[in-house]
């Protein structure tokens, strides 16, 4: 006797359960798939049918998923990724252009020590925008973010650069100077990043002198401090290249450490999963912790 194949739903009817069951409504999920209200319902009316069992209670206002809707939902949510990944690995890579989005200082810092290897990983051309100046927002787009936080971004995808380490720096001659340094001129950078005050309270320095210079991004108050100009709470890792090469040294043992870091951020519209695995490995390379 021969064996029937399975009888697989269309999958455009799988598709409009996974729309209503995510947007909470069918006419959400209308919205989202450019269909009418009507057309979601009967579509998923006619995935039950063929199923044999409802996966959705209907109220007068809203849809409620079934026993059986929710234990299938998370199977079709990964069959979709699966698709989707595939889709990209496959074909995606003709795209030829890879944008990403980040402030000065991790563009100056963090990213052109990497560039040739970005620039081969993208296969094509790499566009990279500067964030504008207190816009810390990160909207899911096609765009790969790099922002400064704890991580609880709503991204698919999302990589921390490496973990936050603060100290004093300043430069080789500066550093010469008599004295004390906590007495010697301070520079100081606006930012979530922890400060001075944040500084003082840890180790028990003097909130004095106040600084006497005041930037806002990271990148001119570490010029400043290559040009001995004063002393810099500095973040180790964005550091870590003029630490190396001698541009700057350290005045403390002590490390501040902060929960909060930068993070590469992105959905699946912008990078499928394995790219971001290789993606994520080169942003991570060839960290030199001070």
């Amino acid at each position: 006797m021969t064996k029937r194949p399975f009888d697989m739903p269309p999958l455009e009817w799988i598709r409009a359960f996974e729309a209503a069951a995510r947007c909470g409504s069918f006419t959400a999920a209308a919205a989202e798939t450019g269909l009418t209200q009507s057309a979601v319902s009967q579509r998923i009316g006619q995935l039950e049918k063929r199923l044999g069992t409802a996966l959705f209670l209907r109220r007068p206002r809203s849809i409620e998923l079934t026993v059986e809707g929710e234990a299938w939902l998370p199977h079709v949510r990964s069959a979709f990724g699966g698709l989707h990944d595939s889709y990209e690995a496959l074909f995606g890579a003709g795209r030829g252009q890879m944008t990403v989005s980040a402030s000065q200082s991790i563009i100056d810092l963090w990213l052109h020590p990497r560039l040739e290897k970005l620039g081969e990983f993208s296969g094509g051309q790499l566009v990279i925008q500067t964030m504008v100046l207190g816009a810390h927002d990160a909207a899911v787009d096609d765009i790969i973010k790099f922002r400064y936080g704890s991580g609880d971004w709503p991204h698919d995808l999302a990589q921390q650069l490496f973990d936050e380490r603060i100290a004093p720096i300043a430069s080789p001659g500066f550093a010469r100077r008599g004295g004390d340094w906590t007495d010697w001129p301070r520079i100081a950078c606006a930012g979530p990043r922890p400060g001075w005050n944040a500084w003082a309270s840890r180790f028990g320095i003097p909130t004095t002198p106040i600084p006497h210079l005041r930037f806002d991004t990271f990148a001119s108050a570490l010029n400043a401090a290559r040009s001995g100009m004063g002393v810099l709470l500095g973040s180790l890792p964005l550091c870590a290249a003029d630490l190396a090469a001698g541009r700057l040294v350290r005045l403390s043992d002590d490390v501040l450490e902060h929960h909060e870091s930068y993070w590469a951020l992105a959905s699946t519209d912008a990078i499928a999963r394995p790219e971001w695995e290789l993606l994520s490995a080169i942003l991570r390379s060839d960290f030199d912790q001070a």
